[in-house]
């Protein structure tokens, strides 16, 4: 189910530089208006995928309307992509610093960020899952300490790690941005389909 351009989406965050970087990103291509809501989700174990589904469904149930969820991992290629969905906790735990030395004893640094968003137009309605992915290595944390693990996530290519990095730039290569276009790409083109704007191409070629 399509749901009308301008309509209010919920964006299920109690995160307000959350919120503030995903506006941002979208710029004024996304159809709709999003409107930030804390909601306590069940904290649901499993692959990505799964716990993003689950996530969603759960809010659309709650909203009762369209709905998106974010779901975010950082997966080290040393141990297997752990913590991977679970980064929240072991970042709660640990600090960036800790994270870091969770690899100590590895040679291989190497780690990717994973973003998914889930998208539903409400109750019992599909679940729709966008990805974005970044590649890049765990180092001792530098920069900012307001954003999470950024601290010790040094994307491939770059010098700086998230946090050093100016947010115009960080927000061009992010697993988030990735995740983020590929949604907007999407309602961009479901808009330009929807039942509506096929009518009203047709009287407007009438028209010429």
């Amino acid at each position: 189910m399509a749901v009308p351009a301008g309509r209010s989406v919920v964006f299920v965050t109690g995160n307000a530089k959350k919120l503030e970087e995903v506006i941002q990103i979208l710029g004024d291509k996304f159809p709709h208006k999003l409107v930030s809501r804390k909601i306590d989700l069940p904290e649901y174990q499993g692959e990505p995928d799964e716990i993003s589904i689950h996530k969603c469904q759960e809010a659309a149930r709650q909203v009762d309307g369209p709905v998106i969820v974010e779901d975010t991992c950082l997966c080290f290629k040393a141990l297997g992509g752990l913590p991977g969905p679970y980064i929240k906790w072991f970042l709660d735990k640990l600090k960036p610093e800790g994270l870091h030395k969770l690899l100590a004893g590895f040679k291989d640094k190497s780690a990717w960020a994973l973003c998914t968003f889930a998208f539903s137009a409400g109750k019992d309605e599909p679940v729709t899952l966008f990805r974005g992915k970044t590649e890049g290595r765990i180092v001792e944390p530098r920069g900012p300490r307001d954003f999470g693990w950024d601290p010790c996530f040094q994307p491939d290519g770059y010098d700086k790690t998230y946090a050093e990095l100016p947010k115009e730039v960080k927000n061009t290569i992010s697993h988030r941005y990735r995740a983020l276009a590929a949604m907007s790409e999407h309602f961009s083109q479901t808009n330009d389909t929807s039942p509506q704007e096929k009518k009203k191409k047709k009287e407007e070629e009438e028209e010429d």
